[in-house]
This record gives structure tokens, C-alpha cells and sequence, in this order.
């Protein structure tokens, strides 16, 4: 366990875990609900602190980058055509990317790993903090130390003011172009110089001003538009271990998104990590043209002009769930952006998924005998693997079908207040439970127990579905949706081809279609399906909640109180006569 403590008021007991395979249910499939709130938890010291400014070899918060770089009420820089903030400052400091070493789930599923395998305490935080808190990992490195553990980062000390920056402005705009997008590069292998150097996508840039106020030197280079910059954190191998910290002697991908990316057709076309993420048009679809910067006392500058692309720093995916918990519980995470600003940041994430995520359609839709026969056809429109990422995110189908009075014929896909799929009578699934056997991947529906979740769960050194991600050694599924353009030979050389779904001969580039074939009888019929997605998975949750660090204990009583269901991506609906 790492150093940093935390006392909790929190009782409920994770539920039991039963032997994974089995084909009888657990003994229990109630799920967690919320715990009691009433007595909120007692934070003595758990390093979350109310953010300052600081500056440690080279390094520094993006307080020092805010002076000019924010939005201020009387420049019209950075702004958008009707006057809306498109400043990094603004959009940044509420995205998961500020909030990297914030987050209460990715602390909870830190310690959980400590607490798995305690062996490797050293490795696990050393390579967690490194992508994490890069800005501490990087001032260790400039100073000739070894990369940081949570021992390094004391509560009050300048480093840990760092490293609860997160993923800020001086380490992404230091990052040197050299190896990027070569092996070494993923990992958390980016490198910066410490030199004082900023880049940026302009040429020409008016260094005078930012000199004097920051001590740093903006300098033009493509690179920082380039997708292998991101890929340096959003490609991890693990060295998987055994539970007393045995290396298995596989080096293996715990989350692969800069290769799924490569090996799309994305990387072919102008369509990179940031045209998604940073996008340089406004929230109104207007390419963005304004002065980069105002000066510190919150006027334009003179000798400067309006700059174009500028990007907006949003940095969504698809995460709802934090940054609920980050705007609920200020007095206990301390982020730096404000409730309104939060708000923002889940409307954005929410109309990404809703308006550039996938596409839903049913198709070949009709009475076959006495059987409703049509297909759901999904169709990605992101660059990687739907969902991306670390592999406790998933994505389904929500199916109803109604008679013509709407009563209901056939219903599959929903979930409870926990965001955990039930059954007909509202009872979690048995897949939702820790120790619960695995859903596989599903082409062909029946029933209602053939119901398509695609998701990545690892496999472990026997080829067991594990949710401790240093014990990963391969996946046991792996149906994730794939990204149009996908090249199949080159995933596949890279250990990150698809696993579960051979068989499916439309599972490929693009997207996936489900069959449906219900006895149903042959009546006419209304038939609605919805693609969802949910950025914590019940039963990772589930899984996570058997340890009982004080990080886990945390999370769960914030995960007792946020929306745990999933967000809508698309709905389809047509009637069958």
C-alpha cells in the first residue's frame, strides 16, 4: 500500500467472489447500491490538496501558463466568434487530463494493484505516476532521481503540487519530438529537456512577453499536433506477474489505444489525436481565429494578431463518471475547476458520444414465420477501439420490443440504479457479480441471455479472466469495436487483434452487426435499440470493491452517490408492420 492514508466511515461489504466459468449464478448477484453518505468520509492526509502555484526544475503548475493564457474580460483573445472562452486554461483544468492524479478511480484501482501484489509496489507506482503525474515524474528525472513514488510526493511538498497538476501544460508542450512514435516512446517514454522550451503549432510566435512573465521560451514545432506525442501515455504494456510477483516473461498490452489509431484508417488521413480532442473548431462548428494569448493585466496585446488553428484544450472522451465525483465532492479532491466548469466538461463529453461516437441502424427488418428477424448495425466513428483505453469500460445494446397497445414482447440490456445489467425481473446478471463468469462475445440473438456487451477483459497467466491489470497477460475477450480502416495483419503483429470473435464474419473495420432472430409470433411490432456506453463497468466495480484500501473505500462511497448508469451513443427505432 502506499503511504498515504485515509480514515472512511463506510460499512458495505464487497460482495463475495465466486469461481469464474462456472455455470451455476453466485450465490449472490445483488450489487452494491450506495453506501451511507450521511457521515462522509474523514480525509487525516490522502495527498489531495488545494491546488498552488508552484515551479521545480523546469516544471511548473499551469498557474504560470493562466497568466495569459486564461480568458480575460476585458481581450478578446481567446475567444470564439459569439464570445465564448476557447482559452486552454478555461477548458483544460476541468478535463480528466488536469485531473489525472485526482482521479478517485484511478487511485483506487492503484492501490487495488498494490494490494494484489505487493511485490511490485515499486513498479506499479513508478510506472502509474509516470503518465499520472508526469509533471512530478519529469522534475525527478531533471534532478537525477529515479521516477517518484507516492513516499516522494509529502503532503505541503512542491512535488506532490505537481504531480496533483496532472497531465498540464509544461510537460505537454515540453516534450521533445525525438523517438516519437517508435517502442521506446510508449510506456510513458516521452522526454523533456528541461531547457525551458515551449512548443507550439505557430510560426513566429511573440516570445518577449511569455519570457519575462514565465521564464519559458514558446518555440514553433508540428509535433505537438501529432498523434505519437499522446501515444507516449496511451500505449502501456504490463510485465505481467504471477501474485507473489513472479514475472510470467509476457509484455503485454493493457490498453493500446496509439496503436489502435495506427493501425486505422485514420492514420492514413489528417485525422489525428487531437483533430478529436482538441478540436480547432467552436462548440458551433466555426473554424476558431484569435490571438493566442492576452497580456497579464487581462488586455489584448498590441503587436499581436489573430492566430488560426487554435485548438480547443476540451480533451473529452467519454468519461462521465469522474467528473461528477470531482465536481460533487470539492472540500474532499480540491480540483481546481469550478462546479460550472465540470458541467461544461460533462455536456461536452456526452454530445461527443451522442454526435461522433457511432451511428446505430436496424436493418432487414421482418416477420420470418413466426419469428421477428433484423439486424442492429453499429458503426464506429472514432480512430481506436470502441471503448478505448484501460479495460474497465464497456459498451451494449439496450433491445425492446412492443406490441402495438406497448406492451412489452421482448427486453434486454437494462441496467439498475448501479449501472449493472439485470434481468427481466431486475435481478444484476450473474456477469455482473466479482467472480461472475464472462460474457461472450455475441453475433446471434435468441433470447434475452444473448445479450452483445462489447468490452476487454484480461486474461491471466492460465488464461483466466483477472481484473488486476499487472497480473494481464492477453485478453480472454476482446470484442471491442473497431475503428474503419482497420488493418488486421498489422493489429495483429502488435497484440492487439481482436479475441472471442471468430466466427463473426461481420465483426470488422468499422463496426459490428447483431442478428436477431425472436419467437415472437407474428404481429405488428414496434423495435427500439440503443448503443450505450459506460465508462466503469458494474462488474469491474465489483471486482474492485473486494479490496479495502482506504482508496477503494473512498471511491466507493463516491460511487455510491454518482449516476452509474450509461450514456446513450444511439437509438434506432422502426416499426415492423
Amino acid at each position: 500500500m502506499s503511504t498515504i492514508l485515509l480514515t472512511l466511515a463506510c460499512s458495505a461489504d464487497p460482495v463475495t467472489p465466486t469461481a469464474v466459468g462456472t455455470t451455476d449464478p453466485p450465490a449472490s448477484t445483488d450489487t452494491p447500491g450506495p453506501t451511507d453518505t450521511s457521515a462522509p468520509p474523514t480525509v487525516e492526509s490522502f495527498g489531495w490538496e488545494e491546488p498552488r502555484d508552484v515551479a521545480v526544475a523546469g516544471m511548473a503548475t499551469a498557474d504560470v501558463c493562466a497568466t495569459c493564457h486564461d480568458s480575460a474580460q476585458n481581450a478578446s483573445a481567446l475567444r470564439d466568434e459569439i464570445g465564448q472562452s476557447v482559452a486552454p486554461y478555461d477548458l483544460w483544468q476541468s478535463s480528466m487530463m488536469a485531473n489525472a492524479t485526482r482521479d478517485p478511480l484511478w487511485r483506487a484501482v492503484v492501490s487495488a494493484e498494490l494490494d494484489a501484489t505487493p511485490a511490485a509496489s515499486e513498479v506499479i507506482q513508478q510506472t502509474c505516476l509516470r503518465c499520472h503525474a508526469p509533471l512530478a515524474s519529469a522534475a525527478h528525472g531533471l534532478t537525477g532521481l529515479d521516477r517518484p513514488t507516492f513516499a516522494d510526493l509529502a503532503p505541503g511538498s512542491d512535488m506532490l503540487q505537481l504531480a496533483l497538476d496532472g497531465v498540464s501544460c509544461t510537460l505537454c508542450h515540453q516534450i521533445e519530438p525525438d523517438g516519437l512514435g517508435t517502442e521506446a516512446s510508449y510506456d510513458g517514454g516521452w522526454t523533456v529537456a528541461g531547457q525551458g522550451v515551449i512548443y507550439g503549432p505557430h510560426a513566429d510566435p511573440f516570445a518577449h512577453p511569455m519570457e519575462m512573465h514565465s521564464g519559458y521560451t514558446p518555440v514553433q514545432a508540428d509535433h505537438v499536433g501529432r498523434s505519437d506525442l499522446c501515444a507516449t501515455c496511451h500505449v502501456v504494456h504490463v510485465d505481467a506477474v504471477e501474485a507473489d510477483g513472479t514475472p510470467m516473461g509476457v509484455h503485454a498490452i493493457e490498453q493500446g489505444t496509439g496503436l489502435e489509431w495506427e493501425v486505422s484508417g485514420y492514420a492514413a488521413t489528417d485525422t489525428t489525436c487531437q483533430t478529436c480532442h482538441l478540436p480547432t473548431e467552436s462548440a458551433q462548428g466555426v473554424p476558431i481565429v484569435t490571438r493566442i494569448a492576452h497580456n497579464p493585466s487581462g488586455q489584448d496585446f498590441p503587436p499581436t494578431s489573430p492566430r488560426s488553428p487554435v485548438g480547443r484544450h476540451i480533451l473529452v472522451g467519454g468519461n462521465t463518471l469522474v467528473p461528477q465525483m470531482l465536481r460533487d465532492a470539492p472540500d474532499l479532491l480540491h480540483p481546481r475547476a469550478s462546479a460550472a466548469a465540470f458541467d461544461a466538461t460533462l455536456a461536452a463529453a456526452r454530445d461527443q458520444l451522442a454526435h461522433r461516437t457511432a451511428t446505430l441502424e436496424v436493418a432487414n427488418v421482418g416477420w420470418d414465420g413466426g419469428e421477428l428477424a433484423f439486424d442492429a448495425v453499429v458503426t464506429s466513428l472514432v480512430g481506436h477501439k470502441l471503448p478505448s483505453g484501460i479495460p474497465l469500460r464497456r459498451t451494449w445494446l439496450r433491445t425492446t420490443v412492443t406490441d402495438a397497445s406497448g406492451g412489452v414482447l421482448y427486453a434486454a440490456g437494462a441496467w439498475n440504479d448501479a449501472g449493472a445489467l439485470v434481468d427481466a425481473v431486475g435481478s444484476p446478471l450473474a456477469s455482473e457479480v466479482a467472480g461472475g463468469p464472462v460474457r461472450p462475445h455475441v453475433d446471434l440473438v435468441t433470447s434475452a441471455d444473448d445479450l452483445p456487451v462489447w468490452e476487454a477483459v484480461l486474461a491471466d497467466g492460465q488464461g483466466d479472466p483477472t481484473f488486476q491489470l499487472l497480473r494481464g497477460a492477453g485478453f480472454v475477450k476482446d470484442d471491442r469495436l473497431l475503428p474503419a480502416g482497420w488493418d488486421a495483419a498489422r493489429a495483429e503483429s502488435m497484440g492487439i487483434a481482436p479475441v472471442g470473435t471468430d466466427g463473426d464474419a461481420d465483426f470488422g473495420a468499422g463496426g459490428d452487426t447483431v442478428h436477431f432472430r425472436l419467437p415472437l409470433g407474428a404481429a405488428p411490432a414496434t423495435v427500439r435499440v440503443e448503443l450505450v456506453y459506460q465508462t466503469l463497468s458494474a462488474r469491474w466495480a465489483n471486482e474492485l470493491f473486494t479490496h479495502t484500501t482506504p482508496e477503494v473505500d473512498l471511491f466507493r462511497t463516491l460511487w455510491g452517490g454518482a449516476e452509474r448508469g450509461p450514456e446513450t451513443v444511439a437509438v434506432a427505432e422502426v416499426l415492423v408492420p
